[in-house]
């Protein structure tokens, strides 16, 4: 496990410059499944998710932005 510091010199209330620890560590690249909204649209603007039984819609907008509903 790797543990990277970060100091926050823009940070006016900061008084020091301190390295301080993250909350949690940053892990190392690994490989991350990449799936295409459209394809999971089957080119609409629509699909439904489940995630433990529960549906979710993800929804393209007329903007190409997602947004992901319960």
């Amino acid at each position: 496990m790797t543990v990277h510091f970060v100091t926050r010199r823009d940070d006016p209330a900061r008084a020091d410059d301190r390295p301080r620890r993250l909350s949690h560590p940053v892990r190392e690249t690994v490989a991350v499944p990449v799936h295409d909204a459209r394809n999971l649209t089957d080119g609409g603007v629509e699909a439904r998710i489940l995630l433990d039984n529960t549906p979710y819609v993800l929804r393209i907008t007329r903007l190409g932005k997602l947004i992901l509903t319960k």
